[in-house]
């Protein structure tokens, strides 16, 4: 029920029938419409994408066995041992699409195909950006245990990340400790301090900037904020904002992952967009497909804050 054009009091409307038709118009230009940065490139490798885009869709990954170091005597016999490597399995298992079509008529009666283009240019972003929440809301469970929990900390357990029902209640005057602190979970892993990223949603990422720390210690560009989330970096680790961590709305928490990006790869074996006529009706067909496929294959180097922002009292 569209409203009709307002009448001034005391005014009769002598109604559309007596009043010269006013047509529907269509705008030239679209409503502008805000994304989420993309920050999957920035946390996984393609390592083994290459052999998986060549043939087939599993790659069995080698992994490097621990040999066991024993004490020598001169003159004893030495003992053997047959180094076992535990595969990891990386598969192509997942795929999203994204199809629409357009008619003929409305060809005719509307401009809608100037706005195709920008529509499944709109649709190929949102299906990239599904891709990556499947893949955040998914990784953090595989992280090594040292590496979450309230005991973390492969050498000395005394960190505490948070767990379920008991997140770690972030403020502006303990953030700054708790990134550190991840930052040392990965130290006592051994993970190398070059390429460390930590993901964070915008209500954590505003108490980074609310803390003493404050946008001295923050070294993004507005370009780079745009492209990916980065926001700046602290103790080691660049910091990006991101909507596509994983949620317990029960807790009110969030999945915050840290590490780098040797923990976790990822593997695209076919992305296909196509246009055909549609067999059912006048028109065509807009349709664009994904496979993919992702593996932490480190996890060592990849960690999970389980946290909320406290209540301010």
């Amino acid at each position: 029920n569209k409203m009709g054009y307002p009448v001034a009091a005391g005014k009769k409307d002598i109604g559309a029938s007596s009043m010269k038709y006013i047509p529907t118009l269509y705008a030239g230009k679209l409503l502008i419409k805000f994304y989420e940065a993309s920050v999957l490139g920035e946390i996984t490798n393609t390592d083994y994408e290459g052999m998986i885009r060549d043939q087939g869709d599993t790659v069995i990954i080698r992994t490097t066995p621990d040999l066991t170091i024993r004490d020598h005597q001169k003159g004893m016999t030495l003992q053997n041992e047959q180094p076992e490597s535990a595969p990891v399995t990386l598969e192509i298992d997942k795929g999203k699409y994204w199809s629409f079509v357009t008619e003929d008529v409305d060809k005719v009666q509307t401009d809608i195909k100037n706005f195709v283009e920008a529509w499944t240019s709109d649709a190929s972003y949102q299906l990239r950006n599904e891709i990556e929440k499947t893949v955040l809301q998914d990784i953090y469970s595989e992280v090594a245990v040292a590496n979450a929990g309230a005991d973390a900390g492969a050498q000395s357990q005394s960190f505490n990340l948070g767990s379920d029902g008991a997140e770690v209640e972030l403020s502006k005057t303990n953030v700054l400790d708790t990134i550190v602190d991840c930052g040392t979970v990965l130290d006592e892993q051994n993970v190398p301090d070059d390429g460390r990223f930590m993901l964070l949603p915008p209500k954590i990422c505003g108490l980074v900037k609310k803390s003493d720390l404050k946008d001295a210690s923050l070294t993004g560009d507005a370009t780079s904020v745009i492209r990916n989330g980065k926001i700046g970096m602290i103790d080691r680790f660049t910091l990006f904002k991101t909507g596509n961590l994983a949620y317990d709305t029960d807790d009110s928490a969030w999945h915050c992952l840290f590490g780098t990006k040797v923990a976790t790869t990822f593997a695209t074996q076919l992305v296909k967009n196509k246009i055909q006529d549609n067999p059912n009706g006048f028109g065509m067909l807009h349709r664009g497909l994904q496979v993919f496929g992702y593996k932490v294959v480190k996890p060592e180097a990849l960690g999970d804050l389980y946290a909320s922002v406290a209540a301010v009292i």
